[in-house]
């Protein structure tokens, strides 16, 4: 299998457990606390790995104890560091992630801003030689430049659509061949629409697929050709939700390198998604590939 490029974001979760959100400000008992990999691309990178595909994380640490734990959780969940260059005097991405009873989340990010945002160092020619090239776009001068080789070497490209695109989005859904957005992502960009229209305007955009993840109301999806389809969300023990919409643009993106088709891969990333859910932190649930395939086997219509 050629391997599957994930461009942006790598951080060091500090994941707290509560009993409930509290409605004003106070001081609450944590039930659960854990260190956790986290960060969006990281995180799709390291779900594609622990389902077995080959997959290389591209993207920047600084040179600090977090960024140093950084690259060990991502070695021990089998994603190639090769490409994540670690800068001495930048700050590696940290967050805060607190998480009540039904596994609903707060997350307090911190990215140094002064991180080098230089992405000419970057292998673009192995891109020609990989599978699918995925962003979280944060990263925005990586994503450009391996969007465009990918484009033109005729590499299929996925777009994790979140919030914080901003206008940029635009540039980037003429460069992607699928885009699948968050919900209030998709809210953002075509607000005041009904889902149907909201994802024909980014099929507009020249993208060959347009979806958007609802969470316990599955997945959505248009295509160019005129296909759609709707993925029901499956039904799993919820202990955290963290990190399980990048869970979803892995497998997603592992299935669509193995030849599979919309609905294929669509059904293979909601059940990834749902099987993360099901421990605390962005990445102890992410199932292997026979975990995913009894998972599934057993919920065969």
């Amino acid at each position: 299998m050629k391997p599957i490029i994930c461009v942006g974001h790598a951080a060091l979760d500090y994941v707290y457990r509560i009993e409930a959100f509290p409605p004003q400000p106070t001081k609450v008992r944590s039930l659960e606390h854990l260190e956790s990999g986290g960060g969006m691309a990281a995180n799709a990178a390291a779900a594609i790995a622990r389902l077995g595909g080959r997959v290389e994380l591209w993207s920047r640490t600084g040179g600090d104890s977090a960024g140093e734990r950084i690259h060990r959780y991502l070695e021990a969940d089998g994603v190639d560091i090769g490409f994540v260059r670690t800068f001495p005097h930048a700050r590696s991405s940290t967050s805060a992630v607190i998480v009540d009873h039904a596994g609903e989340r707060l997350i307090i990010g911190e990215r140094d801003h002064a991180m080098p945002m230089d992405s000419s160092w970057l292998p673009l020619e192995r891109i020609g030689g990989s599978a699918v090239v995925v962003s979280d776009l944060r990263w925005v001068e990586a994503t450009r430049d391996a969007f465009t080789e990918a484009r033109a070497r005729g590499v299929p490209t996925l777009l994790d659509a979140d919030l914080g695109g901003g206008g940029i989005l635009d540039e980037f859904l003429r460069l992607a061949d699928y885009a699948i957005f968050s919900a209030p992502a998709l809210d953002a960009f075509a607000p005041d629409k009904l889902e149907r229209a909201q994802l024909e305007q980014v099929l507009e955009m020249g993208v060959r697929h347009a979806g958007v993840t609802r969470g316990s109301r599955g997945y959505s999806w248009r295509e160019r050709d005129g296909a759609s389809g709707h993925q029901p969300a499956f039904e799993t023990e919820i202990v955290d939700t963290t990190g399980a919409g990048d869970a979803f643009h892995g497998a997603f993106a592992w299935a669509l390198a193995n030849g599979g088709g919309p609905a294929s891969c669509a059904r293979i990333a909601a059940a990834t998604a749902a099987l993360k859910c099901r421990r605390l932190g962005a990445r102890a649930g992410l199932p292997s590939r026979d975990e995913l395939d009894e998972f599934l086997t057993a919920r065969v219509d």
